[in-house]
């Protein structure tokens, strides 16, 4: 029998890479004879950087970069085989950079992004995959397209900073002093983010609150990113700011579409593309998965759900090891996943369930494996 472990790591208590020693270690305690295989995979959010390079076997290249305030600061990438780069947009413009106090999308800008990528294009790298969950910004992307060259302009033909409040001054844009090796680079934006642009499902009105806005900050910004996606999209000749995902990430998903050709995929597919997931499941019997906590959002571009797609289409039964089971969980049964055990085995707060992590994970590890020995001597 031969299983594969492919879990999503268990936020702020377990690394994807430690679920699959600790499932390795339960399938052996009870099929010892087991062929395992762990593969290390992400959704596309925070984290996903780690988990690629780590599976391919990647290196990172670390560089100064502008923070999401303008403050210097140093922020990584990972270098993957195949002169592919992999960019966690959380990384240089997050939110966890910004401490509460200083939270305020007016002032934030996505500027340092566009320097990792910038950077990236600079080591000769023309396919770079960005992760844009985790920001700090709602400068529709206007701080990361100045860093590649893009000039935004008011009305005096003075050049715009890019950060939130400046929206609202776009009067032109100049993209004759673009990167030139824009051009030649692939771009593959990971996000599951459906919001448009604008509106009341867009970035401001969505995400904007979150990052610090007030009511007053949330009408600024809303206008001004109006006004900025409308000479934008005239000066590319695009119509981009009512697609699917162009409002992720404060409007980055839309400067990313616009300006750079980029193609929005769901996070989770991507990562499953990179490592090869399709190849991994021939000649497997079983696949473990699971996350931190499993809920109705677990069936939207999360690791079970991509996980557990590709094995009902390969016909392999895929079971999942969750921290806890909120409202609406079941719904990954309609996704692939038969079965969901959780860790915590007693009551208990969220405190001890993260201190006592890995023996819990151990020991659900180990039900969900005699179970399935149960049923395997059934007849």
């Amino acid at each position: 029998m031969k299983i594969l472990f492919a879990s999503d790591s268990f936020k702020g208590s377990l690394s994807s890479k430690r679920v699959a020693q600790l499932l390795e270690e339960a399938a052996h305690r009870v099929f010892p004879e087991a062929e395992t295989e762990k593969v290390l995979v992400a959704d596309g959010g925070e984290g996903t950087m780690d988990t690629v390079v780590e599976e391919l076997h990647g290196t990172y290249r670390e560089i100064p970069v502008k923070g999401p305030l303008g403050e210097e600061q140093r922020a990584v990438y990972g270098i993957l085989p195949g002169k592919k780069a992999v960019i966690e947009m959380a990384q240089a413009s997050g939110l966890s950079l910004v401490p509460e106090a200083l939270r305020n999308p007016r002032k934030t800008t996505s500027y340092g992004t566009g320097m990792l990528i910038a950077d990236a294009m600079d080591q000769g790298i023309r396919d770079i995959l960005i992760g844009i969950g985790g920001s700090a910004t709602n400068d529709g992307g206007m701080g990361a397209m100045s860093a590649l060259g893009i000039r935004f302009l008011d009305q005096n033909g003075r050049r715009l900073d890019g950060c939130g409040e400046d929206l609202g001054k776009v009067w032109s844009v100049d993209v004759s002093g673009m990167h030139p090796a824009v051009k030649e680079t692939s771009f593959t934006v990971m996000s599951d983010v459906k919001n448009p642009l604008l509106g009341k499902d867009g970035a401001t009105y969505t995400f904007g609150e979150q990052k610090g806005a007030s009511e007053e900050d949330l009408k600024l910004l809303e206008t001004g990113m109006a006004q900025y996606a409308e000479i934008a999209e005239k000066e590319m000749g695009k119509h981009t700011a009512a697609q699917a995902g162009a409002g992720a990430a404060g409007g980055l998903g839309f400067a990313l579409l616009t300006f750079l050709d980029a193609k929005l995929k769901s996070g989770i597919e991507t990562v499953l593309d990179i490592v090869e997931f399709d190849e991994k499941l021939k000649g497997t019997d079983l696949v473990i998965t699971g996350e931190g906590r499993m809920d109705w959002q677990s069936s939207f571009g999360k690791v079970p759900s991509g996980v557990g797609n590709r094995c009902k289409k390969a016909g392999i039964p895929a079971a999942a090891v969750a921290g806890g089971l909120l409202e609406g969980y079941e719904t990954i049964y309609d996704e692939g996943i038969c079965t969901v055990m959780t860790t915590i085995s007693g009551t208990m707060d969220l405190k001890e369930a993260m201190e006592r992590s890995e023996e819990l994970y151990l020991d659900a590890a180990c039900r969900l494996f005699q179970a399935i020995s149960i049923g395997m001597k059934m007849k």
